[in-house]
């Protein structure tokens, strides 16, 4: 899906037109993948633009520069704040916002140190990852030949640009061979997640998901599913899934900001359950997209509204 550019990018505290937002070549970020970042969605709700769980994504985001060492120079609140007033001076009632946090211009070797941590946030019209299909019918996905990242190599709980470079293997590979999407097995052969997306499979009434020590990113997504999962009445188990558990399980999805909840139909041309959206994938989807229609009510407080509400619903 094409780039489709807006109006203005927050950086480092300031509005700057689109096509001024730029960063010096011999930025650390170029040379050694220096940075990490956060994707999230503003919902268009019956009661305004809202952006989905903003708290944990930037709570996220400093948690990942704070294994990478790298001090933002901004608080988490005005993070929260500057994510929203992107979107206002925008006027978008429905986007995704990208916040970047990186390594600046400098110095260059590998010792980032002596380089300036910026930051900006950039936001953009972006449909449904997968397709708008895919949400009912399902997606054709593989498990990939290329393994996620190892435990003490690089960190997986961080949301880092350079442990993209695997995600971009995997799903490289899974286009090039006719797949929507790959998954990632852990350097145990055990399954770890997507590219992108964390991973559930339902088996006998069962929801299991890897554990975080599966090299998985602990998905903002995938814990919403976890407690939507336990409103549900649905018992929910983190453990490790070998690759076969796959082909034999009666659903299989997808979530993640960008991929929500969506379906996995057939893994290496094996056929998952009736090959398309199971029930309870169906009762979740349900369920979360219901929160966002303020149709369900938003319990767990997960909707964070771009202009404040004028009247309770």
């Amino acid at each position: 899906m094409a780039l489709v550019k807006t109006s203005k990018i927050w950086m480092d505290g300031t509005m700057v037109d689109w096509d001024d937002a730029k960063i010096h070549v011999c930025a650390h970020v170029v040379h050694y993948g220096s940075s990490v970042f956060e994707g999230m969605r503003c919902y268009k709700t019956p009661e305004g633009a809202a952006v989905f769980r903003l708290e944990p994504h930037v709570r996220r985001l400093y948690d990942s520069a704070k294994i990478y060492r790298m001090d933002i120079p901004h608080s988490q609140a005005a993070f929260n704040e500057a994510a929203l007033e992107t979107v206002r001076v925008n006027k978008l009632d429905e986007c995704y916002i990208r916040p970047v946090v990186y390594r600046g211009y400098s110095e260059l070797g590998v010792n980032p140190f002596p380089n300036p941590v910026n930051a900006f946030i950039a936001v953009w019209k972006w449909g449904k990852y997968l397709g708008a299909e895919a949400l009912e019918n399902g997606v054709d996905v593989c498990v990939s030949s290329w393994n996620r990242i190892g435990p003490n190599t690089l960190p997986a709980l961080s949301k880092c640009g350079a442990n993209y470079m695997n995600s971009q293997l995997i799903k490289m590979e899974a286009l090039k061979n006719g797949y929507s999407e790959g998954i990632a097995l852990d350097v145990a052969g055990y399954v770890s997640e997507g590219s992108g997306e964390n991973l559930f499979i339902v088996r006998n009434g069962d929801l299991i998901t890897p554990p975080l020590g599966a090299s998985v990113l602990p998905g903002i997504t995938r814990d919403c599913v976890i407690t939507l999962a336990a409103d549900l009445g649905m018992r929910v188990v983190e453990q490790v899934i070998p690759r076969e558990m796959l082909y034999i399980a009666d659903e299989v999805f997808f979530t993640g900001s960008a991929a929500e909840i969506t379906p996995i139909r057939s893994i290496d041309k094996i056929q998952i359950g009736q090959g398309k959206r199971g029930p309870v994938t169906q009762k979740l989807q349900e369920r979360f997209f219901g929160i966002l229609d303020c149709e369900v009510e938003d319990t767990h407080n997960w909707l964070t509204f771009v202009y404040k509400k004028t009247a309770a619903r």
